[in-house]
């Protein structure tokens, strides 16, 4: 089974927008920090936006005033909107959840695809 579970991928023409979300476990959720992930094809994966437990985030330069992440703490979910999509923000999109003082991760999910087109 998995701890982390992303959804709401898929194909979209540039400028358009994907929400995406991670749901957690109760003892994940309230326990780590979380954030995305992003993995273009062919690429190394590379951190998008983190939030801590008092909601203060970080973003990545390529996707700053674009993508905003946030959570809902009645859920137990984490959110990435992402909006003015470029079609080189195509590739897998993680979820991940970290140790806040050491920053070390220790769950992942499964990933969730985005396409983006021209």
């Amino acid at each position: 089974q998995v701890q982390l579970v992303e959804s709401g991928g898929g194909s979209v023409q540039a400028g358009g927008s994907l929400r995406l979300a991670c749901a957690a476990p109760g003892y994940i959720y309230s326990s780590y920090c979380m954030g995305w992930f992003f993995e273009p094809p062919g690429k190394e994966r590379e951190g998008v936006a983190t939030i801590d437990s008092m909601g203060g985030a970080n973003y990545a330069d390529s996707v700053k005033g674009r993508f905003t992440i946030s959570k809902d703490n009645a859920k137990n979910t984490l959110y990435l909107q992402m909006n003015s999509l470029k079609p080189e923000d195509t590739g897998m999109y993680y979820c991940a959840a970290f140790e806040c003082f050491t920053v070390t991760y220790k769950y992942w999910g499964h990933g969730t695809q985005v396409t983006v087109s021209s």
